[in-house]
């Protein structure tokens, strides 16, 4: 049987009714918070299988997320809130209205162009809904969570700033910008190591999420998502560092009885026989 978006919206109706499933009937807008956030996640994950050619990964994963989303509208259509038909005609109506180079008269010649178009139509919005007496805050970066991961708010705050024109002409430049922060950690090492205080240990702290966020600029320059690229160099060290604990309990050793040297070289046996990535 093939089941559409239909099927799926009355499914959801079901689980919830009375003749349903007691734990889908418990759920609320919180408990569901944390599922959604998990789901979110394994979708984004499930983007990098794709490019490797698992591709039923990312279909399965993007369809747990839209049950999530489906799962939200029906607990809001019973408290009388919103429906599933309301998201969709929100998103349509804005989607339209965003996209005035595809549905109106107005010209975008580059992708560029249409995202500073995007940003402009974004603050008439806010501006609006302001007038309307909308708490929302007028400011651009007002509209990046504060509760998504710190690497993915960075990338999304200068992404936003870029996008009205607040960023490095070239790439070059956020290289010397980086070994300028390089420098501001090794000072504030330096001092932190003579004085132990604390507040030199908060000069550090500051300074090494000024290089973390150089580097977000650098991997937005090259259009490399930075969360996506230190997830594949954490599922590489896994990998890596398998090898390691692998090798190790077949010779019979522990960690403690290995030297700094044997384990860089089981590193680089792994590093060597690590497959390359498509």
């Amino acid at each position: 049987m093939t089941a559409n978006f239909s099927d799926l919206v009355n499914l959801m109706s079901r689980l919830r009714s009375p003749e349903g499933c007691p734990w889908d009937r418990e759920q609320t807008y919180a408990s569901l918070a944390p599922m959604l956030l998990e789901e979110a996640y394994e979708a984004f994950e499930a983007v990098e299988a794709a490019r490797e050619g698992r591709h039923a990964e990312l279909r399965d994963e993007l369809g747990d997320l839209l049950f999530q989303i489906v799962f939200y509208a029906q607990v809001a259509r019973e408290r009388g809130e919103f429906s599933i038909d309301d998201v969709t005609h929100s998103v349509h109506e804005k989607m339209v209205r965003r996209h005035p180079h595809v549905f109106g008269s107005a010209k975008a010649g580059s992708s560029g162009e249409v995202l500073r178009n995007w940003e402009a139509i974004k603050a008439e919005e806010k501006r609006a809904a302001q007038e309307a007496g909308s708490d929302e805050a007028p400011f651009l970066l007002e509209g990046v969570s504060r509760k998504v991961p710190a690497l993915m708010e960075a990338h999304q705050l200068s992404t936003k700033a870029a996008r009205v024109g607040f960023d490095w002409e070239k790439i070059d430049d956020i290289f010397e910008k980086l070994q300028e922060e390089i420098g501001e950690l090794r000072h504030a090492m330096d001092m932190h190591s003579n004085s132990q205080t604390e507040s030199d240990h908060s000069r550090v702290r500051e300074e090494i999420g000024d290089v973390l966020f150089a580097v977000t600029n650098i991997a937005r320059h090259l259009q490399v998502e930075p969360e996506a690229a230190l997830k594949l160099t954490n599922r590489k060290f896994r990998r890596r560092f398998r090898h390691i604990e692998e090798s190790l309990q077949t010779t019979g050793r522990t960690f403690a009885s290995t030297s700094l040297a044997e384990l860089e070289a089981l590193w680089q046996e792994a590093k060597s026989s690590d497959s390359p990535r498509p």
